[in-house]
């Protein structure tokens, strides 16, 4: 299994978020789940990309020329992949991935988080969506989509689309649920 983790690149957060990176790096490594990620050096990226890395793991990088240009890439993953743009590295994270875990992050994160709730409510993405909710850092959002659901800009059925868990250890959990998979969200997107 290949899992596709999106995640914060600040440094300048606080040591719960790494702890919590860093355990999940380590679980996913010791686990044989190889992991694709956005090819950051710093941050909840870099912090879980190391932990992979010193658990003897695979993980793939995937990064745009430009940030490799500005240095921003991690040294010494398994396989780096440059893309001419962001659009490109999202399509090939994707296309790379049975599974997508968010890590708490920033507007890039959440960008490709929605992005993936998206594709899969479009049928366009069928793996497991997996937020990783540490210190409830992802409270505000669930509260949001909550409104839109009841605003009926959203089908309350596409509750169902992603799973939200507090620990590293929910998380590999929730990989090794034996699901379907194959849930025709399309078929009831249109409201």
């Amino acid at each position: 299994m290949r899992v596709c983790i999106f995640a914060a690149s600040s440094s300048r957060i606080a040591e719960d978020y790494r702890t919590a990176a860093t355990e999940l790096g380590m679980l996913l490594a010791g686990s044989g789940i190889e992991v694709v990620f956005g090819g950051g050096g710093i941050g909840l990226m870099g912090t879980l990309a190391d932990a992979v890395l010193e658990k003897g793991g695979k993980i793939t990088g995937v990064i745009p020329a430009f940030m490799k240009k500005e240095g921003w890439g991690h040294n010494g993953l398994t396989n780096m992949i440059i893309t001419s743009d962001m659009s490109e590295r999202k399509n090939k994270m994707f296309a790379l991935s049975d599974a997508i875990v968010a890590l708490p992050g920033g507007v890039g994160t959440l960008e490709e988080l929605t992005e993936a709730i998206t594709l899969k409510q479009l049928s366009l993405f069928d793996g497991p969506i997996i937020i990783l909710n540490t210190l409830g850092y992802y409270n505000s959002l669930l509260g949001f989509i909550d409104h839109m659901i009841s605003s009926n800009f959203m089908r309350f059925e596409h509750r169902g689309i992603w799973e939200v868990v507090n620990t590293p250890e929910e998380v590999i959990a929730s990989l090794n649920k034996k699901g379907s998979g194959n849930e025709e969200w399309r078929k009831i997107a249109k409201i």
